[in-house]
C-alpha cells in the first residue's frame, strides 16, 4: 500500500516542489490534495493519512485523536498555532516546521516598515499623488541617533534583522527574550533587558516572539500605556500578540505615535477595520516572508520533513 500523504490546504498556483520531492523519494506515496476550512473537514479528509502536509487549516485535538496511523505533521512555515503540540506528543505523531526559510525576507521586510514609517514614506507618496508636493506634511520626521530601537524575541529573524539595523545608527538596541542569555545579545550588539523595560523604552518595538498562550494579546491596554507616545510598533510575527482594539485605541488617544503590521488578529483583515484608515499605522498583507527563492525552499523543505519520517529517519526540522 502507498503512504497517503494529505495536503490539508493550499494557496499555491501549483504543487510542482512538493510532488518533485515525493518523487524522487523512492516511496510509493499517494499525494492527496484537498482544501479543507474546518476541523470537520480536516477529519474526514486525514483519518487514514500516513502524513499531513498542513498551510492553514486547523489540526486540533479533535483532529489528532481521529488519525488512524499518521506518523508526522509537516506545517509549511515557522509558526505551528495550527497544530495541537500536545496532543500529537501524546500520540506520538512527530509535528515539523520549516524555521529557517525565509529569515531573509522577513528581516528586509521588518526594516523596510521601519524605515517606510520612520520616513513617512507611504504617507508622502499618497501626498504627492493626491497633488501635495509639501515636506510638511511629515512632519515630525527625525534622526535614529537618539533613538532606542526594542525587539522582542531573538530567535533567527531578529537576529538577522539587528544586523541590519546596527548601521543604521540607533542610540541603542534593547531585546527581551528569556531563553537567550546576556553574553549571547553582547555578541550580537544588544542589551538584554526586561519585558517591560523594553516596552517602556522603545522607540521602535520590532515583534518576533511565537504565538502561544503567554503571548496572545501581549501587547495589550496596558502595555501600550506603558509605551512612550512617540513609540512606533512593527510587528512581522502573528497578528493576535496585538490585541488590535487596544492598538487603535492607544493610537487615537496619542498613547503611540503608530504601527506598521504585516500580520493581523484576523486575516484577511476585516473591510471595517479602523486600522485600515488610518495614516499612522502601515499595512502589507502577510507577506513579509515571500521571495520566489524562499516560496520554493519552503515548500521543498516542508516535504522533505515528511519524506524522512516516512523513511524511518529523524526530522531535519522537528518541534516536538
Amino acid at each position: 500500500m502507498p503512504f497517503k500523504v494529505l495536503l490539508t490546504d493550499y494557496e499555491f498556483d501549483n504543487l510542482a516542489f512538493e510532488e518533485n520531492v515525493f518523487r524522487e523519494s523512492g516511496l510509493d506515496i499517494d499525494f492527496v490534495k484537498s482544501q479543507c476550512k474546518t476541523e470537520a473537514e480536516v477529519i474526514k479528509e486525514a483519518r487514514d493519512a500516513d502524513a499531513i502536509l498542513n498551510q492553514y487549516a486547523p489540526i486540533t485535538r479533535n483532529v489528532i485523536e481521529s488519525l488512524e496511523k499518521c506518523k508526522v505533521i509537516s506545517r509549511y512555515g515557522v509558526g505551528v498555532n495550527t497544530i495541537d503540540i500536545e496532543a500529537a506528543r501524546n500520540k506520538n505523531i512527530i509535528v515539523t516546521n520549516v524555521p529557517d526559510y525565509g529569515v531573509e525576507e522577513v528581516s528586509n521586510h521588518t526594516l523596510a516598515l521601519l524605515l517606510s514609517w520612520a520616513r513617512k514614506v507611504p504617507l508622502l507618496n499618497n501626498q504627492v499623488k493626491s497633488g501635495r508636493w509639501d515636506f510638511k506634511q511629515a512632519i515630525p520626521i527625525f534622526r535614529f541617533d537618539k533613538k532606542i530601537l526594542g525587539v522582542l524575541g531573538f530567535g533567527r529573524i531578529p537576529r538577522r534583522f539587528v544586523e541590519k539595523a546596527h548601521p543604521l545608527g540607533f542610540y541603542k538596541i534593547i531585546a527581551y527574550d528569556p531563553f537567550v542569555s546576556e553574553e549571547e545579545m553582547a555578541e550580537s550588539g544588544v542589551e538584554k533587558a526586561a519585558l517591560e523595560e523594553v516596552i517602556q523604552q522603545s522607540d521602535f518595538l520590532s515583534i518576533h516572539v511565537p504565538l502561544t498562550e503567554d503571548t496572545y494579546h501581549l501587547l495589550d491596554r496596558d502595555m501600550f500605556q506603558l509605551m512612550k507616545n512617540n513609540a512606533v510598533i512593527i510587528n512581522t510575527a502573528r497578528g493576535p500578540i496585538i490585541d488590535e482594539k487596544a492598538l487603535v485605541e492607544a493610537i487615537k488617544q496619542g498613547e503611540i505615535a503608530g504601527a506598521a503590521l504585516d500580520v493581523a488578529e484576523e486575516e484577511p483583515m476585516p473591510s471595517d477595520s479602523p486600522l485600515l484608515k488610518m495614516d499612522q499605522v502601515i499595512l502589507t498583507p502577510h507577506s513579509a516572508w515571500y521571495s520566489e527563492e524562499a516560496m520554493e525552499e519552503l515548500r521543498t523543505k516542508a516535504a522533505r520533513n515528511i519524506v524522512e519520517v516516512l523513511k524511518g529517519l529523524d526530522p531535519s526540522y522537528p518541534v516536538n
